[in-house]
């Protein structure tokens, strides 16, 4: 097993982008994105083949499926900048657990962003309530503990986005032993967000 000793020294000794540098990076990117003057930057291919010899991402994202959904694109950045990770409803659990330690442990990565997104299915879904098909089950259940967000709003989806955002950020920021204790360090960020379909926004709402 990892020692906590053995986990902060490997993460102090990791080539990365510091968090704040890197959320810099993404507001730049998606201001670029919301006003329609991309870049599009690292995506020819010399840059692809230079990839090929490995990844150092400055930046974990963890969203929805949702096909109108893409953060490279609506943070305008190129191949190998972003760890993405995506499911409906953006939900923690192990294996994002897993594939998110591997990018802050062995990939560099300072900044983990959790990004929920205007009428969003999933949430929608378990803020209805009721008998969902299939496995799709276990997506409302890990959703349903944000509904308590939505009891006095006016908009209990956009609510139960926005608090589903935080609650996953909070499971990952507290996911021991090598995140927990990376945001402890202060070698890592854990911040919550919320994406506006209509208008190609990312608004940053909670950090860790």
């Amino acid at each position: 097993m990892v020692s906590v000793a053995v986990t902060a020294t490997a993460l102090a000794s990791t080539p990365s982008v510091d968090s704040a540098t890197a959320l810099q990076r993404l507001a730049e990117g998606n201001q670029r994105f919301v006003s329609g003057k991309l870049a599009a930057p690292r995506r020819d291919p010399a840059h692809r083949e230079q990839l090929a010899k490995g990844q150092h991402p400055f930046a974990v994202v963890l969203t929805c499926a949702d096909s109108r959904l893409a953060p490279e694109i609506y943070f305008d950045q190129g191949l190998g900048d972003l760890f993405v990770l995506r499911n409906a409803g953006n939900v923690v659990d192990d294996h994002v657990l897993g594939s998110i330690e591997y990018a802050v442990e062995h990939l560099g990565a300072r900044l983990i962003l959790v990004v929920g997104h205007s009428k969003c299915g999933a949430v929608a879904a378990t803020v209805a309530g009721g008998e969902v098909p299939g496995h799709i089950g276990s997506i409302v259940r890990s959703i349903a503990p944000s509904v308590g967000a939505a009891a006095d709003a006016t908009d209990k989806v956009d609510a139960v986005v926005r608090a589903n955002a935080r609650h996953m950020a909070e499971q990952i920021a507290a996911s021991g032993p090598i995140l927990s204790e990376a945001v402890r360090h202060g070698a890592l960020r854990v911040v919550a967000a919320r994406y506006d379909l209509a208008t190609g926004e990312v608004q940053l709402l909670d950090n860790h």
